[in-house]
């Protein structure tokens, strides 16, 4: 993917908020302890915290996946996101060698 389009995964509050939260998610995600964070976190528990419709979510995390900064693995019925901590080097990279 392009630098403009990583950029721009990044250029939304909610979706900026979206990887913080991941990024610890046992602390973000609480409600989700008894399952466990194995897969990511369950996109309706992303969802209830965002507090954003389920079809904005959808694309917000669509967006970010695209740009390499999440991962989803499917378990059933649900669906679960985690960072992709790979893409956040590679992202550190990007700024230190080209601005």
């Amino acid at each position: 993917m392009d630098h403009i389009e990583i950029f721009k995964a990044l250029s939304n509050k909610s979706r900026l908020q979206m990887l913080e939260w991941l990024k610890e998610p046992e602390i973000n995600f609480p409600e989700q302890l008894t399952v466990g964070f194995e897969h990511g976190v369950c996109v309706g528990q992303i969802q209830a915290k965002a507090g954003l419709t389920q079809s904005t979510v959808s694309e917000y995390l669509s967006i970010l996946q695209r740009a390499g900064f999440i991962e989803s693995t499917r378990v059933g019925q649900w669906t679960y996101y985690k960072r992709n901590e790979k893409a956040f080097t590679a992202l550190s990279k990007i700024i230190e060698s080209n601005l």
